[in-house]
């Protein structure tokens, strides 16, 4: 039995986990040591509910926000449930959390002797989803990331016992570059939320105006602007690649994942011709193969 299950399952919290499948990397694939497995489930699910809360996403019927404390009229409240969120957050380190979610993930704190820091990082980042909807410069998305996206990175390496500071920087420009695609995805879906995460600087440059991104389809100008930021994304996978190289055995397969993933995202956003207005341009499976097999062999 996985530590994961030993919290009382159910649909919901059932749900939050299975959409680890659509991710654009794996996130606790089979061939990891069970232990390392459960972990990486544990804090995904973590990640996942805060994002669920900062998107409006949570399964209706309001059973997260009972679990919470958080009253039925509150439900939609997304500042008042990352506040109730954060409280359980601080039961895992010194108390009983409420959430199922939350308990199971404090054995994994425990055993790897996680800090709260990467955590309330992801929570920052979505409260500031519900008060920041554009982004005016390059390294303001940047400063973004470092809450959003860096913060898994890190923990994972905590997880895996292989943290040192050259390793946490080159995860860091993995997983801002993977934010970075997927903000490239879903332009169309964000815009839909009212929130362009398109630096206000570039799409000026480019000449791209907000009613641009609302197209069914992207003219040559929204293109343009979407190819200057996926070769931004591909540098940043590229300058973390070597962190592949700095590990052993599993891990060294599991990090290969990650990166594979993102550049094999990049390669479907290329050949949709940057068009990423219709939809999420995903990559087969066959590319991310050739991606993983690249990675592993050290070739950028």
């Amino acid at each position: 039995m996985s530590r994961t299950s030993r919290v009382r399952p159910d649909s919901t919290t059932d749900a939050t986990l299975d959409k680890a499948a659509d991710e654009n990397f794996p996130v606790a694939p089979a061939f990891l040591p069970r232990a390392w497995r459960d972990d990486l489930m544990a804090v995904y699910g973590y990640a996942r509910l805060v994002d669920d809360i900062g998107d409006g996403d949570l399964a209706p019927g309001g059973a997260d926000a009972r679990r919470l404390g958080v009253s039925p009229e509150r439900a939609d409240d997304r500042l008042a449930m990352l506040d109730a969120l954060e409280t359980d957050l601080h039961r895992v380190f010194d108390g009983t959390p409420r959430h199922p979610l939350l308990a199971a993930l404090q054995p994994t704190v425990r055993r790897r002797s996680l800090t709260p820091e990467p955590f309330l990082g992801l929570l920052q980042a979505n409260r500031q989803d519900q008060l920041v909807t554009r982004y005016e410069t390059y390294d303001d998305l940047l400063a973004y990331c470092e809450l959003s996206a860096n913060p898994v990175g890190r923990l994972v390496l905590a997880i895996t016992g292989t943290s040192t500071p050259e390793r946490i920087r080159r995860s860091d420009a993995v997983c801002t570059g993977l934010q970075i695609v997927e903000h490239l995805q879903d332009v169309a879906e964000d815009l839909g939320r009212d929130r362009i995460y398109l630096p206000a600087e570039d799409m000026k440059k480019f000449h791209v105006q907000e009613a641009d991104l609302a197209a069914p389809t992207a003219g040559a100008s929204v293109r343009a602007l979407v190819a200057h930021e996926a070769d931004r994304a591909l540098r940043l996978l590229n300058e973390g690649t070597p962190l592949v190289g700095s590990v052993h055995g599993r891990l060294k397969l599991l990090l290969a994942g990650f990166v594979a993933g993102g550049k094999a995202a990049v390669h479907a956003i290329v050949a949709a011709k940057y068009d990423v207005l219709p939809g999420p341009p995903k990559p087969t499976k066959l590319r991310l193969l050739r991606e993983v097999g690249a990675t592993l062999r050290g070739e950028g």
